[in-house]
């Protein structure tokens, strides 16, 4: 009996304990993931304009029009294919004061290229030429860019002009003179930072040709 007792005493006093609750665990915060961030947009290279003259009257010298006419096309030409440029040209004279003038009064952003041949101040003759090219700002006509380009692409060798020439020989000076003009454009989009590897053109492979071989 008294084993009976002390048992139901035991059990009573565990049922009178409170048991301690335990405290609930603090929750683990879920990281926000951060929003990915659009894509951005690459920057469409926004298209040159360029007005590519020559002043045909600058000079003491009477050169034949189709010098100009090769230089304006040697220019022209490599300003397209180095760049996604609108080129307009101009075939009759353009002086420097219209070339300032178009510029300022320009609204559409284009570059005014000036292109003037003279004799080259080292010359040994009166005939020796120098292709000097100039580019004005559009809206400001600050000069962008200037310097001279050589028929035959160093100071030393010079195209000689003359003008009781055969034919031959005029083809040939028209070819150079059209390599002078891609000289010039290559130069002018380099100093814009939109020079490219432009390729050989076929008008200064021809060029291999010595005068007296040239197509008649």
């Amino acid at each position: 009996m008294l084993v009976l007792a002390l048992c139901i005493w035991s059990a009573q006093a565990q049922s009178g304990r409170k048991h301690a609750k335990t405290a609930p665990a603090t929750p683990v915060p879920t990281p926000t993931p951060e929003p990915t961030p659009a894509p951005k947009k690459a920057d469409k290279e926004s298209s040159l304009l360029f007005y590519v003259g020559a002043d045909r009257n600058d000079t003491y010298a009477t050169f034949p029009f189709t010098y100009y006419d090769a230089v304006v096309k040697g220019c022209a030409d490599r300003l397209r294919a180095g760049s996604s440029a609108d080129v307009d040209v101009s075939d009759r004279s353009l002086s420097r004061g219209e070339a300032i003038k178009k510029a300022k009064s320009d609204t559409t952003g284009t570059y005014v290229v000036l292109l003037t041949l003279k004799l080259d101040s080292m010359a040994r003759s009166y005939d020796d030429l120098v292709l000097e090219f100039v580019v004005f700002t559009p809206g400001t006509a600050k000069v962008a860019t200037s310097g001279n380009s050589y028929p035959t692409g160093t100071r030393a060798g010079r195209v000689v002009v003359d003008p009781g020439g055969t034919s031959s020989s005029g083809w040939y000076r028209e070819k150079l003179l059209q390599r002078a003009g891609e000289d010039a454009g290559n130069r002018i989009l380099k100093s814009l930072h939109r020079d490219v590897n432009i390729p050989r053109s076929p008008s200064t492979s021809m060029l291999n040709v010595t005068p007296d071989k040239a197509p008649q």
